[in-house]
């Protein structure tokens, strides 16, 4: 069994297009999505039909929620420039979208955790804002419960796979569309992944265990950088230009 993992696409449809041609050109077929996929200063539009027609199983992620459950001037300015792009059939889609779901009775999905959206599984932040693998006791915690053999979380944008002391697995394919960004939750920190290219993953299952590959893909991250730039989201554009938020 083999499929490919996206998450956190951010409205970014040329980042897409390449990883969905990626995949492709390697012969696989099943494509889950982990949410987030429209909010951002980019072309939401444009990802909402690729998305929409590429009918890949997907859950909700937090800015998909905010932008069913905000009115556009609670939401954040990310989420705004999406929902200013996107049609009602485009909203209704992610209105289908669920919390979590299981593929083929092997693979939990969900966007963050499976008790919320906004909240990193593998990861925690310190109060100085420096972002580190969490102990594995507090990451089995979030899984109790859990009992299929891999679960794939999007959220924090960074690539990443543990192996729970039973064996599961838990990957993060990392951003296909985002390479960068700030939060001040649970403390201010940046997640930086030092390079502009889209991120993916492959899990395979092999001889009963499945394994994660980590692919980067590069696209013209510069016209989107160009993109996020004219819409004065300079946070964006360096973003997508380097990796780095500077």
């Amino acid at each position: 069994m083999r499929l490919a993992a996206i998450a956190d696409v951010h409205g970014n449809h040329l980042a897409l297009e390449a990883v969905l041609a990626d995949i492709k050109a390697q012969g696989i077929i099943d494509i889950v999505n982990l949410g987030d996929c429209f909010s951002g200063p980019l072309t939401a539009q444009e990802t909402a039909e690729i998305l929409v027609a590429l009918d890949a199983v997907t859950v909700r992620g937090n800015h998909d929620r905010h932008l069913i459950e905000q009115a556009p001037g609670d939401m954040h300015a990310s989420d705004r420039a999406a929902h200013k792009e996107l049609s009602p059939h485009h909203i209704d889609w992610l209105r289908t979208l669920p919390f979590s779901t299981v593929y083929r009775g092997e693979a939990y999905l969900c966007h963050a955790t499976p008790k919320d959206d906004h909240t990193y599984w593998l990861e925690a932040v310190s109060p100085q804002g420096h972002i580190y693998l969490k102990p594995i006791e507090e990451i089995e915690a979030l899984a109790v419960g859990i009992g299929f053999p891999l679960m794939l979380c999007g959220h924090s944008h960074v690539p990443r796979m543990v192996r729970l002391n039973d064996g599961r697995l838990i990957v993060n394919p990392g951003s296909v569309g985002c390479p960068a960004y700030d939060d001040d939750r649970p403390h201010y920190h940046k997640v930086e992944a030092g390079h502009p290219f889209a991120s993916y993953a492959v899990l395979e299952k092999v001889d009963g265990i499945w394994l994660p590959q980590f692919r980067q893909v590069s696209y013209d991250h510069r016209a989107m950088a160009g993109l996020a730039q004219r819409a004065g989201r300079a946070d964006w554009a360096s973003g997508l230009a380097t990796g780095w938020l500077r």
